[in-house]
This record gives C-alpha cells, sequence and structure tokens, in this order.
C-alpha cells in the first residue's frame, strides 16, 4: 500500500471539489461522495447524492456570490488501500454578489474530517464530510 500516492490522490479529490464548489456552483459537487454520502455542515447534514445536489442547486438560485474555500494543514490517515480519513482546516472567504467585492475576514474557520473510500470503479469518493466550525465571522455562512 503506497501512502503517500493515497495522500496525493485525496488531496487532489480535495481541490477539484473545491474547485467545482466555488468556480461552478458545485454543479459536479454530489458525484464526489457515495451513493449514501453525508455531508454535514456547520448547519445540517445532508444524506445522498441528491441531498448535496440539491444544496448546490439550491444556493446558486439565490443569486451571485464568491467563495473561496482554502485548504489548511491537510493530514491523511490510510486505514487499509481503499479507506483513509482526511483532517484538515478550511477557511472561507464568501459573500454574495459580484466580484471584486470588500475584503473581510474569513466567515468561517472550521475542522473538516472527511472519511474516504475507493470505489470499485477505482475513484475515491466522500463517505461523509464533516465540518466543525472553530471560528465563525460576523456574517452568516450559506449552509
Amino acid at each position: 500500500m503506497d501512502e503517500l500516492r493515497i495522500r496525493q490522490e485525496l488531496e487532489i479529490l480535495n481541490v477539484a471539489f473545491w474547485h467545482d464548489v466555488d468556480t461552478n456552483w458545485g454543479e459536479r459537487a454530489h458525484e464526489f461522495f457515495t451513493e449514501d454520502g453525508v455531508y454535514t455542515t456547520s448547519h445540517k447534514a445532508r444524506q445522498g447524492r441528491e441531498a448535496i445536489r440539491g444544496f448546490y442547486s439550491e444556493r446558486e438560485s439565490r443569486g451571485p456570490r464568491v467563495a473561496r474555500h482554502l485548504i489548511h494543514n491537510f493530514h491523511v490517515t490510510v486505514h487499509d488501500a481503499d479507506h483513509a480519513t482526511a483532517e484538515w482546516t478550511m477557511c472561507l472567504y464568501a459573500e454574495d454578489g459580484e466580484a471584486p467585492l470588500l475584503s473581510e475576514p474569513p466567515i468561517l474557520i472550521g475542522a473538516v474530517t472527511d472519511e474516504c473510500v475507493r470505489g470499485a470503479d477505482g475513484r475515491w469518493r466522500y463517505a461523509a464530510r464533516t465540518t466543525r466550525p472553530l471560528f465563525k465571522g460576523s456574517r452568516p455562512t450559506s449552509g
């Protein structure tokens, strides 16, 4: 088992997920989860790809928003060739409206835990993602 390769694959997965969310309204975000995956944000848990797709679709329907999810302190514990846990810190800058917006502090700094599984197709997916807020800004998050 190549632990370094697994770590790289999970980091690539994470960057691809947030790139889709930040630049494409999370159009494909649900595809990064297992069929029954659970996505828990600071406000609510959503189970299954359809619920996750609905979350991002609803957010897009509310109008323009600029968001950037920054990934820090990425740590992976490999359980076996098909199961791993990624723990990392997210720093979220987000605001409704069109860019450029006034610079503000992040609206959330959270501890994120991802339970990841490799499917029969060889792709890693999230079985569960949980964001636990550590610091919240004065403006609300969207979900």
